[in-house]
């Protein structure tokens, strides 16, 4: 159902069964999936795909443009993918020429009241942003990450797979997967055990995986730790996502 006070493009794609709340904007490039569900006072514009099964809830702003000062009006894009909630007041921009032109959000993930999501991000599957959470521009968050209330996260910055943010963290710094970070400024503090618990993770993954931490983190030294692990704990799939993730190219220390 499409009320009849939202404007609707009529070159936008509107697919089956997707309903269009009151006031709600709707521009000439967006396409929006089947099932999806906008409420009132929403905008959804600039090149703009949305999935199918999406909640979107009053006055989002969905598309707009980057919040980057070399932006000077290209056509880059914004992909939403299935079965995201997305709450009031959440902001979330396309990409910029210089960041790849594209921001990409996964699929069925939370973006509680007030989350802001800036250009060229990638956001995993089955991420929660709990409120007023700010990601910066090119941050990377994994699959499966949980971010508390009114953190901050900085630019190009990455968060990997199923780790944990604590509430009103500023995040300057990469945070490794399964790991949890706190802090004014972050810092590790030790892995996700409970995270790691929910997935149905075995007892004995997450003894290797926090041995393999305390090996890793045990100096400041990482190349060295790494050099030095217990062969037999570099086989876990756990801790091999760990150390892939230190060994790639970074623009932020861990």
């Amino acid at each position: 159902m499409i009320h009849k006070t939202a404007i609707i493009d009529d070159k936008a794609k509107i697919y089956e069964n997707v309903e269009i709340g009151p006031y709600s904007i709707i521009g000439p490039n967006v396409e929006i999936n089947e099932g999806t569900k906008i409420q009132s006072h929403v905008s959804i514009i600039g090149h703009t795909s949305i999935g199918k099964n999406n909640k979107i809830f009053p006055f989002a702003s969905i598309g707009n443009d980057p919040q980057d000062l070399k932006y000077k009006g290209e056509n880059t894009k914004l992909i939403i993918g299935n079965g995201n909630t997305i709450r009031e007041y959440t902001t979330i921009n396309t990409g910029t020429i210089g960041g790849g032109g594209l921001t990409k959000i996964g699929d069925n993930s939370l973006f509680m009241i007030g989350v802001h999501i800036a250009h060229d991000c990638i956001i995993g599957n089955n991420v929660v942003i709990a409120n007023s959470g700010a990601i910066a521009g090119h941050a990377e968050i994994g699959d499966d990450v949980i971010i508390g209330g009114n953190c901050g996260v900085q630019q190009f910055t990455r968060i990997g797979k199923m780790a944990m943010i604590g509430g009103m963290t500023g995040v300057s710094r990469d945070v490794i997967p399964y790991g949890v970070s706190l802090g004014n400024r972050n810092y590790l503090d030790g892995i996700n055990i409970v995270g790691l618990r929910r997935r149905k993770v075995s007892n004995k993954d997450i003894i290797e995986l926090s041995d393999a931490y305390k090996e890793i983190f045990k100096t400041e030294s990482l190349n060295d730790n790494l050099n030095k692990l217990n062969g037999s704990l570099k086989d876990n799939i756990y801790i091999k996502d760990v150390i892939e993730f230190i060994n790639k190219d970074k623009k932020r220390p861990i």
